[in-house]
């Protein structure tokens, strides 16, 4: 099995996107979870456990840079290691 103790602590507040100031490349080693309100997302693209939201993307719709366009859902959030 892994060792637990290599991998780095979860923030409170982290993004996939690299540009994003909080970006932590080494958490992205590790296979990360995300519940909101009970119920695991496989699509989150930024979360925040202390103010309690969500980023995942609003289906196919892009921005005008071609990223996903983004809704903030909000509820309880726990990050985890799978």
């Amino acid at each position: 099995m892994n060792d637990v103790t290599s991998r780095p602590p979860l923030p409170d507040h982290l993004s996939v996107d690299p540009r994003s100031p909080h970006h932590v490349a080494a958490v992205f080693e590790h296979e990360v979870g995300i519940r909101l309100n009970d119920k695991e997302l496989t699509n989150v693209e930024e979360y925040c456990v202390s103010e309690g939201w969500v980023k995942v993307p609003a289906g196919k719709t892009l921005d005008r840079k071609g990223n996903p366009l983004l809704i903030k859902l909000k509820g309880k959030v726990e990050a985890f290691y799978r």
